[in-house]
């Protein structure tokens, strides 16, 4: 076991330095899947309730998901593109849990043209992620997970492929209403490249705690993200949120992510403006089977997006 987890690592590793200091590929995999997530600012560790979503986000967190549930995601993103998901997650003996999922982007048609403006006609472009997920009660507050994720990319005739991994760590004391995370997502490379220059794919290292306030159905969140690249501010890698029950199975919550409330700035005729991107709403209900989840938050400049899940224990 401990010689199969070395050989694991130490190819992630190779393969992580393989990669060059190029443009980032495979940027879908930032976006939430979670409308739970999206909105409590896009990025959030720590959600300890009865959702198959979560998996997405923190592999540990599935070890409160009810056996046998099975969920689907669409997002609406750009015009012409489309974003689904979908995701299984099984209960396993007492203290294990397995899930699988995949993500699926179409960013649409786009116009080719030749260095001379010459019109070609048009491509499309798409990614894939498909994934096996294992999480492990390792006491009785503390859940540890694992996620090993196959991606591939196609652009017009050109294509290139990556694995990575995803570990996280949650420490949850319901009594006194703390949720503690530690996630690393896409530990990794490409193993094809769509021409001879190896790229980099979204390694992000990420810290999040929720509380619950005693006596109150309201919770606070907070989630670092980013932790492996210092080279922008503190405040950009902070995303914070707000939950707040209304009775037993319905939800509201709103977040704010500083980092893309600075990323999405344009110039307009007064200045600079975000145009409101960085906050997020969403709502939901939770039934003992049943789980609908919608959020709504900019990720582009160009449109806004609605996120909705639906889970069924079956």
């Amino acid at each position: 076991m401990k010689k199969g987890l070395l050989a694991v690592i130490m190819v992630l590793s190779a393969l992580a330095a393989a990669a060059q200091e190029s443009q980032e590929v495979y940027s879908f995999l930032r976006l939430p899947v979670s409308a739970h997530v999206a909105a409590l600012g896009g990025d959030n560790i720590t959600l300890t309730d009865d959702d198959a979503t979560l998996i997405f986000h923190n592999p540990a967190l599935i070890s409160g998901v009810s056996d046998k549930t099975l969920n689907l995601n669409f997002m609406t993103y750009m015009d012409g593109s489309v974003t689904a998901s979908a995701s299984f997650v099984k209960a396993y003996q007492e203290r294990a849990t397995w899930g699988v999922s995949a993500q699926y982007m179409d960013y649409g048609k786009m116009k080719q043209t030749s260095v001379s403006n010459e019109d070609l006609g048009t491509f499309a472009a798409r990614d894939i992620a498909l994934a096996g997920s294992f999480a492990y009660l390792l006491a009785n507050r503390l859940s540890g997970g694992i996620t090993a994720r196959f991606i591939t990319s196609h652009i017009a005739s050109y294509n290139s492929a990556a694995v990575a991994v995803d570990l996280g760590l949650n420490y949850a004391d319901e009594d006194r209403g703390w949720s503690l995370s530690a996630v690393a997502k896409n530990l990794g490379g490409q193993i094809k490249a769509y021409e001879d220059d190896f790229e980099r794919i979204p390694l992000d290292l990420q810290l999040g705690v929720m509380k619950r306030l005693i006596g109150s159905p309201l919770r606070l969140s907070a989630t670092l993200s980013r932790l492996n690249n210092w080279d922008q501010g503190f405040i950009k890698r902070v995303a914070v949120g707000a939950y707040l029950l209304l009775g037993e199975n319905i939800y509201v919550a709103a977040g704010y992510n500083f980092r893309r409330a600075s990323e999405m700035k344009i110039s307009d005729g007064d200045g600079e403006s975000n145009h409101g991107a960085g906050l997020s709403l969403g709502a939901g209900l939770q039934l003992e089977r049943f789980k609908l989840h919608v959020a709504y938050a900019k990720y582009h400049v160009s449109a806004s997006s609605l996120l909705i899940n639906v889970s069924f224990a079956l």
